[in-house]
């Protein structure tokens, strides 16, 4: 509607050139206030188009099974030390702007670090704090929510890169986790939100599953923890006076019994 009236704005203006010859000043100052009109007109346009989150339009997201990790060689701690927004996207929380929206009720690192916490809990993996962890996990999330599709399909996609750090040694190993799943199509926008809550879900548990199960994570924390030097051998000295058999050998190795000699019939002076 706005474009229609700046064009017949502008179609007077050279009609009226055309015909009287020039405008008038009040006609000039009206087109002049139009032209300033008309892109504020475009703005709150396109701000009035611009979905915002409500309750009928918000999805949440939670794991829905409990994620079982491998089995590691020794007893291990980890601490979800934080959680970084990688992805780049200046709406984080909206997952589809077409048909009026459909937004995540929190932040993509907020789901993230709850579902790292809930199955390290779970299994007895999660430490009490970083000072009785033997890992420190860095997650930095590159995708989170909804990935181009085919037709009417919505394609879930999770992409996580999690930095495993050994706070024995300091060492660190980057375990990538992604996780996808693909729902029927929808019509209706309650179907809408039931696929789009399933299959972002479904593909966090899946990145999770592949992270607590993938071999990368069991060759990271595969190595133990630098084991203590040997204790320097003793002195000599020390091991002779600590060895009872040892000392008794070498005094009667090395003891000296003078030679005296046998006197028949004389004094021996």
């Amino acid at each position: 509607m706005t474009s229609f009236i700046c064009f017949d704005l502008q179609f007077g203006e050279r009609y009226a050139d055309t015909q009287r010859g020039g405008t008038t000043l009040r006609a000039r100052k009206f087109l002049y206030v139009a032209s300033v009109l008309c892109p504020i007109l475009w703005a709150f346009m396109a701000a009035a188009e611009e979905p915002k989150p409500r309750p009928d339009n918000t999805i949440s997201i939670k794991l829905e099974n409990e994620i079982k990790p491998q089995t590691f060689p020794r007893p291990l701690k980890f601490f979800v030390d934080k959680v970084v927004d990688r992805s780049a996207n200046p709406q984080p929380v909206l997952v589809l702007k077409e048909r009026g929206g459909i937004f995540l009720d929190r932040q993509p690192t907020e789901i993230v670090q709850q579902a790292f916490q809930e199955t390290l809990q779970k299994s007895g993996l999660l430490a009490a704090d970083r000072e009785h962890a033997d890992y420190l996990l860095t997650v930095y999330v590159f995708h989170f929510g909804l990935a181009p599709g085919i037709g009417f399909e919505y394609f879930g996609k999770v992409d996580l890169n999690v930095v495993v750090k050994d706070v024995a040694s300091g060492k660190s190993q980057e375990v990538t986790a992604m996780g996808t799943s693909i729902q029927g199509a929808a019509f209706r926008k309650k179907n809408m939100l039931k696929n789009i809550e399933a299959n972002i879900s479904e593909a966090l548990e899946a990145a999770l599953r592949n992270f607590m199960r993938g071999t990368k994570l069991r060759d990271a924390v595969a190595s133990p923890p630098d084991a203590k030097p040997p204790a320097a051998p003793q002195p000599s000295s020390e091991r002779s006076t600590q060895d009872p058999r040892l000392s008794g050998g070498l005094q009667s190795s090395f003891s000296f019994r003078p030679e005296v000699p046998s006197c028949a019939n004389a004094v021996c002076l």
